[in-house]
């Protein structure tokens, strides 16, 4: 069985900039080959590892139900094959992308056709990264289920911080396998505060650290350049990777 990690949060925290720190962190371990998923319906994924993404699951099923079928192909060959075409390769890792249907509707379907997909490729990969979609749906649609570790990344607001906290005790009550969980607060630009210290000790949650703000990681985004290039020696990239060596021990 592979070693997987899910990460979750609240919109706008970083959450999939921490995920791709945490790519860019197994590669350097050698922990490899690595699965990356991108299981958010507003899929950016892509972007901070620096892939191109052709095709992805939502796609995929929505050929299936307008009967773009080749002829003589029965529909478990034809999804079994563009479930293939999804994933795209990369050195050390590769990504795939959930996607979503077209307009509008529950996103149920594509969920449940990535957690089949991925039940396919366990012995594949010894470490599967997913980054999820913002908010709770995917704790109650169990798409996270059966983790080693569960990353609750917030910044530094209280809205964000109990969002992370409903996110940890939903976990918790649905019983999904979770092995154990972390808080990482990102984006901290002056030390935290007692009061929020309190709020997650009184929690239960286990502060696995802080990352700083960093001014490269706006600029690599806002100039469309993979975060994951980040130099070795930057702040927030160093604060991430005391953070996972914690999480790993």
């Amino acid at each position: 069985m592979p070693f997987s990690i899910a990460l979750a949060g609240k919109g706008g925290t970083g959450k999939t900039t921490v995920a791709g720190m945490l790519i860019k962190y197994l590669v350097k371990k050698g922990k490899i080959p690595i699965l990356a998923v991108d299981a958010d319906c507003n899929a950016n994924f892509n972007e901070v590892l620096g892939l191109e993404v052709s095709d992805t699951l939502g796609n995929a099923r929505e050929e299936m139900k307008k009967g773009i079928v080749p002829g003589g192909m029965t529909k478990d060959v034809f999804m079994s094959m563009k479930l293939e075409q999804a994933i795209v390769e990369a050195k050390n890792f590769d990504l795939l992308v959930m996607g979503q249907p077209e307009g509008t509707g529950c996103y149920c379907a594509a969920n449940t056709l990535l957690t089949g997909f991925l039940e396919q490729l366990l012995d594949n990969y010894p470490y599967i990264v997913m980054d999820n979609e913002a908010g709770m749906e995917h704790i109650s649609r169990l798409t996270t289920r059966n983790v080693d570790r569960l990353l609750i990344v917030s910044d530094t607001s209280r809205r964000s911080l109990q969002a992370g906290i409903r996110i940890n005790k939903l976990a918790r009550d649905l019983n999904i396998g979770v092995g154990k969980s972390f808080l990482i607060i990102n984006q901290v630009r002056e030390t935290i505060s007692d009061k929020m210290l309190a709020i997650i000790d009184k929690e239960g949650l286990e502060l696995a650290g802080t990352i700083p703000a960093d001014d490269s990681i706006y600029e690599f985004d806002l100039s469309g350049r993979p975060t994951i290039e980040l130099a070795e020696d930057n702040a927030a990239l160093l604060a991430a990777y005391k953070i996972f060596d914690k999480i790993f021990d």
